[in-house]
């Protein structure tokens, strides 16, 4: 069965004080996870070391980087590569988020660079797809993600993708409020599923776990999250108040 993945996704957020108590508050609420469910804490870059010392020996709890470049080493000048994050005991990698496209003009061939070099350095991508509103608008929503899964993802290997966690992430429904209806989220879902089955079969396609991301809060998780082909959120400012991420974490299936 696959993975059922909370993951937070504190973006350009807090102060290292901020960061501690948050992960304190959040570490005092119960919530249990079960041998199928994870929750993934994406934290800035200079707090990794911190939050990896909080939850260390706390089962199903792991830590991703936002962010990681697509070379190995060198003079890239302010840039953080995948082998120093594996050095500091990193789990996974947010790839691809909409702001990264957006504001640092990430190609689908830089994105498929930086999941290569994850997978080489044993870290785990969560990749993000997701369509702006003028495509949703135009009703092309579903070749222009399949277009973002086939140029950064299909180079890789079925066992490569075998367990391999996508964030399906509508542009117009992150920070605004606004949230794709239940329907509309498993339709896409369903179709990233049923593209990756026609490329790699449904065994694989099955095993990977697609994470929803767009103004997943606590009152709305339950729903979202009880669709088939969701797998879990990518949340953003709700991950930021520790009783609303428990309570999302709370919400897994």
């Amino acid at each position: 069965m696959r993975k059922q993945i909370a993951a937070a996704n504190w973006k350009m957020n807090l102060t290292l004080q901020q960061a501690e108590k948050l992960m304190d508050e959040l570490i005092s609420i119960p919530h249990n996870l079960n041998e199928n469910q994870e929750a993934v804490f994406g934290v800035p870059f200079p707090y990794l070391v911190s939050i990896i010392n909080k939850l260390a020996g706390k089962n199903n709890a792991f830590v991703a980087a936002q962010n990681c470049y697509d070379k190995k080493s060198g003079a890239y000048t302010g840039e953080v590569s995948a082998e120093m994050l594996k050095s500091i005991n990193v789990d996974y990698v947010i790839l691809g988020h909409s702001e990264r496209r957006e504001y640092f003009n990430e190609s689908h061939a830089m994105l498929a660079a930086k999941v290569n070099i994850c997978l080489e350095n044993g870290l785990k991508p969560i990749f993000c797809c997701g369509e702006p509103l003028s495509v949703r608008e135009a009703g092309n929503e579903n070749s222009y993600v399949e277009t973002q899964l086939k140029e950064s993802l299909f180079h890789l290997t079925a066992e490569q993708l075998t367990g391999f966690v996508i964030a399906y992430e509508p542009i117009w429904a992150i920070g605004t409020g606004k949230t794709a209806s239940n329907e509309q989220a498993q339709q896409m879902h369903a179709h990233i599923r049923s593209v990756m089955a026609k490329q790699y079969g449904a065994a694989v396609a099955d095993s990977i776990s697609i994470l929803y991301g767009g103004s997943v809060k606590a009152n709305n998780a339950k729903e979202i999250f009880g669709q088939p082909d969701v797998d879990g959120g990518l949340v953003g400012g709700a991950s930021l108040v520790a009783a609303d991420f428990a309570t999302i974490i709370n919400s897994l299936k």
